[in-house]
């Protein structure tokens, strides 16, 4: 091996310190160039050995970063997260987060996310916003991550492989799981479903895949009985949430 002198080792010492320092402070573009400048000088006046060992370290903390760099989104993991303040929301809307949040024993504050995207996506596809709320309740109970047996995933339940295309616009089938994009692919399948059945009740039929079957187990009536419920939140008049009141009601409206 080849012997290096003092100078030449104090040369790589403060060479290896400065990187260490760039790479604690920042992940930045910038960093990268300056460490770019930084070794191309040492490549030009430095011996080869110090070359290398410089070489041999920026490839070292690039490969260490990489999944870092490619895997950083903008905002604090406040503005990040799938939740809202309710005094953003229009009372109705927040209302029926503190319901929803109550009832189905969630955050109302991720809640309110959820039910702000579903007034926005609704209003767009001319959905009741209610029905789209009502089917995530349903389909997950408001669980971004559940996933059934034959891999309907998210809150809506979407059957991700078969939909592939229709998440390449969000980066691919892993957004199934970020709740915001659940809820507008979703709300795309439940309007084309509406749009082939011609109406709301058959539309679900077709949603939960029933549609060439006699009966759906009574999954687009327990949907329409929950968007009914919904609506009379944002009304003002809540229905009680508890599991006496809940059962008395079910009642109620299977006599009617």
């Amino acid at each position: 091996m080849k012997s290096t002198t003092p100078f030449t080792e104090n040369l790589a010492v403060v060479a290896r310190d400065i990187g260490n320092g760039f790479f604690e402070i920042t992940h930045s573009s910038f960093a990268l160039l300056g460490l770019a400048v930084m070794f191309a000088t040492i490549t030009v006046v430095a011996q080869p050995d110090i070359r290398q060992a410089g070489e041999v370290q920026l490839m070292t903390w690039l490969q260490d970063r990489q999944e870092i760099i490619s895997g950083l989104v903008s905002g604090t993991p406040a503005e990040r997260a799938t939740a809202i303040s309710l005094k953003e929301l229009p009372k109705s809307q927040a209302a029926l987060a503190q319901w929803l949040g109550r009832k189905y024993n969630r955050a109302p504050e991720a809640i309110g996310a959820l039910v702000e995207e579903a007034f926005e996506s609704g209003n767009r596809a001319r959905i009741d916003p209610h029905l789209i709320l009502a089917v995530m309740a349903v389909e997950s109970g408001f669980n971004p991550f559940s996933q059934s047996p034959v891999g309907a995933q998210g809150l809506m339940q979407v059957m991700t492989h078969i939909h592939i295309d229709k998440f390449e616009t969000f980066g691919g089938k892993m957004a199934a799981f970020d709740p915001r994009t659940n809820i507008k692919i979703g709300v795309q399948i439940l309007k084309e479903c509406i749009s082939r059945a011609g109406s709301v009740e058959g539309g679900l039929r077709l949603y939960v895949g029933a549609g060439n079957l006699d009966e759906d187990n009574g999954y687009s009536e327990k949907v329409i009985a929950e968007q009914g419920r919904l609506q009379a939140v944002t009304a003002g008049s809540p229905p009680p949430i508890n599991a006496l009141a809940q059962t008395l009601l079910r009642r109620l409206e299977n006599k009617s």
